[in-house]
């Protein structure tokens, strides 16, 4: 194909790419008609005016100050810097020494010293980077505006400049003479012979690159342009030299960055309104301050990423073999997740990130944006000589669809509708001193969900002081059976409402107190339950006056009572379309979530699948599920996914983005709070945590990725005393070792959690719940009231309380102190330690301080 063909191929791409993107008719205002308009939309501001200067940050201008921090810009660069006045720390966004890094080059230097990235498709879905430092600051595309505490930087990336492809590779000698030499004056011929060598054997001119620099490439291109060459001589000269060669086309965006002086914190913003994009090239992802508060070779310190209970990344660990860290926050959304095999990690629940160094440490917020982000880190030595964190906000999703012609597949790319509609916020809040720590960074945001209402108000002491003892059970399940060789599906109880309290007896017999039980299965056909429209509450295991009875029981015993129902998953049949109210993957069809097949650890796609329900349904479920969960009186309610799942819905023409899904969630929460039901919640994602109780499965580790280096009870330290929560049910858990999880709860100041049945564990044997293999109540019965004892013999003393500290004394020895100053020292190791003087055990525990 010759080049004037490829033409017309990239514009027949272009219209199949636009079609296929499914764009509204109005657009957004974030697209633009091309590029063109975008660099006229840019228009270059006056002179930044200086309020104050400071030697420390020699050549940056100071614009803004309070009574702890000072703001400082280069409006050379875009980069600012924050000096906090107690300690005289200094906080730069780029590394002063980077132009002097000896591992950066290419386009990883220009990365260093740039503010922001931006990530965007191009015609056949590849993704292509720009940055604000080598697309725009280079071109001096760079504009300041102050703003009240503040200044707003904008950026224009990429230049609609003629460049040198804007000239022909090669020209026929009779083209080039009589089409741009016989037009020209003596100046502009003398450019073109420079710019061009001939070859007289071919009878052409060839470009000679090495001389189109500078001056000499900006007289030629006048000369060109002097000459009347257009557009379309440049096609006529490609396709009839058959030149390997394509007119570049301008790519031009356009973002902004707004710092503000807040208190303590530097926030910074990138308004959506003010991310612009050709409409051809849309934005996949911002990346914003790669390089803020870096540490360099030398440098001493560590980085906090959200990574489940929280982890901690050591500066310069050399860990370059190992892939960096790159987390979602709040997990995948289902519509996107293309798992096939079983991930076994932690999910981050907290959108926070942090740099602890000498001298001061600051702790990064995500106030916005933060469903669509995602937290990125790494340490020197593999594409710099720096250790970093970072946030990047997720712009426009891709999904690829196929399309099946004449027996021939093609995949083409199908972006998302619309852009996320959130502003994109961090606030950078800095601490010194004792507070330059992740205990001190846990301190403090947890009052700052405190002062924003992020946590749930703490009541007055209730009086009990035993700790809780978490206990799911299970009360039937789908189970295919047979009659006369006909398959069919029928409820197999495994715990019936009766036995249910001679479970519970059983374990009050031994001593097992403030029993908080979580009963799943229990309604519209067993554990995974039709959609919560109407509440039928399933026979096999005792009915609505089976409910009612032990609603009565569990009350009269002091049981804290949480049916569970999950509203963001659904299982088609009665009550369910997932045609009309599934959410829809880019590719246009029902998200459907497949079993994991534990044994072969993955997918099993024979089994019948699950559903992600649409936001867009979340609230009616809701309203419909309170409506008939109020005459049961509980109490309380169990969510098996609503604090743990987000999701979108990428439905043609009705798009609900995960901004907008967080929202509809806190709506639903919202409406079961005021339904006067206590909340207990599996996952905990932040925006949940206002309205909950009790969490189970709350993140009691880290994902244990090899870049990491410490585990910390980051997640812990911000909601204990506010929230009690629990780990993963010890029966179904990774340990092996009973001593261990003792000693978790304790460093942890966890309670304890077991899932039981009544029934006989051969009940699920050839069933959909496999991973259900030992959850007989009667094997674990008398090892739970064991564990209880010990655990609630020590943090019945700490019930209520904070944890104001925690620290690694060894390796293998950690101590965590409570609000009452009481503490506990555990030894994971499988030999005796000494620590502060006292002896510890092999995997055992010492207790001292407050009440203990």
């Amino acid at each position: 194909m010759n080049k004037a063909g490829r033409y017309v191929l990239l514009a027949s791409c272009l219209l199949v790419g636009l079609l296929v993107a499914g764009c509204s008719d109005g657009g957004t205002v974030n697209q633009a008609e091309d590029s063109v308009q975008l660099a006229e939309a840019f228009t270059q501001g006056k002179a930044l005016s200086v309020s104050f200067t400071d030697a420390r940050v020699a050549g940056m201008k100071g614009i803004a100050e309070n009574d702890l921090l000072k703001l400082f810009v280069d409006d050379k660069t875009g980069a600012v810097a924050v000096i906090h006045k107690q300690s005289g720390e200094i906080w730069h966004s780029n590394p002063p020494e980077r132009e002097s890094d000896p591992l950066a080059a290419g386009v990883n230097k220009g990365v260093l010293s740039s503010q922001l990235k931006i990530d965007f498709y191009n015609l056949f879905g590849q993704l292509s980077a720009v940055n604000s430092f080598s697309d725009s600051v280079v071109y001096k595309q760079i504009k300041f505006e102050e703003i009240p505490s503040g200044v707003r930087v904008s950026y224009q990336f990429g230049t609609s400049k003629k460049t040198m492809d804007d000239m022909p590779m090669k020209m026929s000698k009779a083209r080039f003479e009589e089409k741009v030499l016989s037009k020209l004056d003596n100046t502009g011929k003398r450019a073109l012979k420079i710019a061009y060598t001939e070859d007289k054997e071919n009878s052409v001119y060839e470009r000679n690159d090495g001389a189109l620099k500078g001056l000499q490439l900006d007289r030629a291109l006048k000369a060109f342009e002097d000459a009347g060459y257009t557009e379309e001589d440049l096609v006529a000269d490609i396709a009839e030299n058959n030149l390997d060669q394509t007119k570049p086309e301008p790519r031009i965006f356009l973002a902004s960055i707004e710092y503000v002086l807040d208190g303590d914190s530097l926030v910074a913003k990138v308004p959506v309104s003010s991310i612009q994009y050709p409409e051809e090239y849309p934005v996949n992802t911002i990346s914003l301050l790669s390089f803020f508060g870096a540490g360099g070779p030398e440098s001493k310190g560590s980085i906090l990423v959200p990574d489940g209970a929280g982890a901690l990344i050591h500066f310069n660990n050399g860990k370059t073999n190992y892939p960096a860290y790159q987390q979602q926050i709040y997990g995948a959304d289902q519509t996107m997740d293309t798992t096939e095999n079983a991930v076994r990690t932690q999910e981050a629940r907290l959108p926070v990130f942090g740099i602890i160094r000498e001298g001061g440490a600051f702790l990064g917020i995500i106030e916005e944006g933060e469903s669509v982000a995602t937290i990125n880190a790494d340490i020197s030595g593999r594409l710099n000589s720096y250790n970093y964190v970072y946030p990047s906000f997720s712009v426009l999703n891709k999904g690829d669809l196929s399309l099946d012609a004449n027996g021939q597949q093609r995949s083409l790319p199908k972006f998302q509708e619309n852009p996320v509609m959130s502003d994109l916020t961090v606030r950078y809040a800095f601490l010194d001193g004792e507070d330059a720590s992740y205990q001190g960074m846990a301190a403090y945001y947890q009052q700052y969900l405190m002062q924003k209402n992020g946590l749930p108000h703490l009541e007055a002491a209730d009086g009990k002081d035993d700790i809780p003892f978490y206990l799911q059970l299970i009360g039937s399940i789908s189970k295919k059976k047979h009659i006369a060789g006909i398959p069919y599906q029928s409820l197999e109880p495994l715990t019936t409402f009766e036995q249910a309290q001679s479970i519970v007896t059983q374990m009050q017999q031994r001593d097992i107190h403030e029993i908080k039980l979580k009963y799943s299965g229990w309604f519209n056909k067993g554990l995974d339950h039709e959609v919560p429209d109407n509440l039928s509450v399933d026979r096999a295991i005792g009915g609505s006056r089976g409910l009612k009875d032990f609603v009565s029981f569990a009350k009269e015993q002091g049981v804290s009572f949480y049916p569970d129902v999950a509203i963001l998953t659904a299982h088609s049949g009665s009550g369910f379309n997932k045609t009309k109210e599934a959410s829809r993957t880019l590719r246009g069809v029902p998200a459907a979530l497949y079993p994991l097949d534990t044994a072969l650890n993955r997918r099993d796609r024979n089994s019948l699948p699950s559903y992600v329900v649409s936001p867009k349904m979340v609230g009616k479920f809701t309203d419909a599920m309170l409506k008939d969960f109020g005459g049961f009186k509980t109490g309380g309610i169990s969510l098996r996914d609503l604090a743990d799942q987000l999701n979108s819905d990428y439905r043609e023409n009705n798009q609900v983005d995960r901004a907008e899904s967080e929202g509809i969630s806190i709506q639903s929460l919202n409406k079961i709070r005021e339904a006067n039901l206590t909340m207990m919640a599996d996952g905990g994602n932040a925006y949940a945590l206002p309205y909950l109780s009790d969490i189970t499965n709350a993140p009691m580790s880290n994902s244990k990725f090899k870049i990491e280096d410490e585990e910390i009870p980051f997640y812990q330290m911000v909601v204990r005393g506010f929230i009690d929560y629990t780990g993963a049910p010890y029966n179904l858990s990774t340990y092996t070792d009973v001593k261990q999880y003792v000693l978790k709860c304790l460093e942890y100041g966890a309670g304890v959690y077991f899932e039981w049945i009544y029934e006989p564990n051969h009940k699920v044997k050839d069933t959909e719940y496999n991973d259900l293999y030992a959850v007989n109540y009667e094997l674990w019965i008398d090892q739970a009231a064991e564990i209880y004892q010990e655990v609630n013999g020590v943090l019945k003393n700490v019930r209520n309380e904070r944890i104001t500290g925690h620290e690694k004394l060894s390796e293998g020895v950690f101590k965590t102190v409570y609000e009452n100053g009481a503490y506990v020292i555990v030894n994971y190791n499988r030999s005796q330690v000494t620590a502060g003087g006292r002896t510890v055990e092999a995997e055992s525990y010492i207790t001292g301080g407050g009440q203990s």
